[in-house]
């Protein structure tokens, strides 16, 4: 309770009961326990009335640079955060620290946020750390224009580029960076810059610009850029609850969101967009007998060879 009151002075008591799920009987109690135990907390009254602590109290983190605030804020995990049970921690974390910050600091928090993201599903490799990423980090951090030279992927020459640079972004080993340039906001991966300067030009920074959703988007385009080809297949129940864990995600559910309803024997039709029929075997190999393909023929073919060698390899004693 001591903990959100000095991050948001003046909570009520519903809001108390809410934020620590606990009931305002239990939060009146409690605050009468710390009053009793010599933190000034006292409740005020009317309609923009709350509980708050007397006189600014607080427990302080001294000697805490903005950089180190910052930096204890750059997780941007909160989906991995889920997945692994640690989403209360962490948040308890932040709050202490939101709690101890000094006002000058308060802002440190959202502006880490603003400007990294870590993007941690598919993580599969060592990040390499390009030679560049200082200058760019910098003019990041400082809200300044990026003077590079930029190599596009399957170009032999370089384009100049004056960026404003919203934001980093280190998925799977790699580092990116997402900044505007004239009017259009773009991602760039930073091993291609050949060349970057941090100018002394501030630019405004547009603070509806929101990093992690940017990047949701642009990541979605791009997988779904790479699903050239389709494929339609027959699964079984088992197979269709599967196929979103060893194809692309949000095609499988597409695929399987616009297919009709399933068969007498529980099998349903789907078609679903592929990188390419290389690809399609090998992730939909595993599916074994729950799936059936049915088009294209060349891939049907292909399954029934694995099949009949498979057969051959288990057909009979060993």
């Amino acid at each position: 309770m001591v903990l959100l009151l000095q991050a948001r002075p003046g909570m009520t008591a519903a809001e108390l009961a809410r934020e620590l799920e606990v009931s305002e009987r239990t939060v009146t109690r409690d605050a009468q326990a710390l009053s009793e135990a010599g933190v000034p907390v006292y409740a005020e009254r009317g309609r923009a009335g709350g509980y708050r602590l007397v006189g600014g109290y607080r427990t302080g983190l001294t000697g805490l640079a903005r950089d180190e605030a910052e930096a204890l804020f750059l997780s941007g995990l909160p989906s991995a955060l889920r997945e692994m049970g640690l989403a209360d921690a962490a948040s308890a974390a932040r709050l202490k620290v939101s709690a101890a910050l000094t006002p000058a600091l308060r802002d440190a928090p959202a502006g880490a946020g603003r400007r990294f993201h870590l993007d941690a599903p598919g993580w599969y490799q060592e990040p390499v750390t390009p030679e560049l990423l200082p200058a760019v980090a910098e003019a990041v951090w400082r809200d300044r224009l990026l003077l590079a030279r930029y190599r596009p992927a399957g170009r032999d020459s370089d384009a100049e580029r004056e960026l404003a640079p919203y934001g980093l972004v280190l998925k799977a080993g790699v580092w990116y960076l997402c900044a505007r340039a004239g009017d259009d906001t773009r991602v760039y991966r930073i091993d291609r810059f050949t060349a970057a300067t941090v100018s002394d030009t501030p630019f405004v920074r547009d603070e509806g610009f929101d990093l992690p959703a940017f990047w949701e988007e642009r990541s979605a385009a791009f997988a779904r850029s790479l699903l050239r080809t389709e494929v339609t297949l027959r699964l079984s129940e088992a197979a269709a609850h599967r196929l979103p864990h060893v194809v692309d995600r949000a095609a499988a559910t597409r695929a399987l969101e616009a297919a009709g309803p399933p068969s007498a024997d529980g099998w349903v039709s789907v078609t679903l967009p592929v990188e390419s029929l290389d690809v399609a075997y090998g992730q939909l190999l595993g599916l074994g007998p729950e799936l059936e393909v049915l088009g294209p023929a060349v891939l049907r073919e292909r399954f029934a060879t694995a099949a009949a060698r498979l057969h051959a390899l288990y057909g009979g004693a060993p």
